[in-house]
């Protein structure tokens, strides 16, 4: 039990320190990643966001989300639908939305 507190506080720090270098400034498109592969049937906890599953570099199981979010507060709300699933957070970042390719 000790431990996931622990882990949640260390995301939770993380994020801080990103959010603090300016690097998530609210609405945007985002991408992030958990180990292990989360199963279809609970994307629904994610509406708004695709789901993908795939390997990683080393084989190991990964989902990537990808998809719009309108500010921080959607964006730790999905950080926290992560946590509360206990699924290992990999990365976070919004990416750039080419604006060459249609929808």
């Amino acid at each position: 039990m000790r431990g996931s507190n622990i882990r949640k506080y260390n995301v939770g720090l993380h994020l801080g320190v990103l959010v603090n270098q300016g690097k998530y400034n609210g609405p945007g498109q985002y991408e992030i990643k958990v180990k292990g592969h989360l199963d279809e049937s609970k994307s629904y906890w994610f509406e708004g966001l695709s789901m993908t599953t795939g390997f990683d570099g080393h084989g190991q199981p990964v989902t990537t989300f990808c998809g719009p979010l309108t500010d921080q507060a959607a964006l730790h709300g999905v950080l926290a639908k992560i946590r509360d699933m206990n699924l290992p957070l990999i990365s976070v970042k919004q990416v750039e939305i080419d604006s060459n390719v249609d929808l």
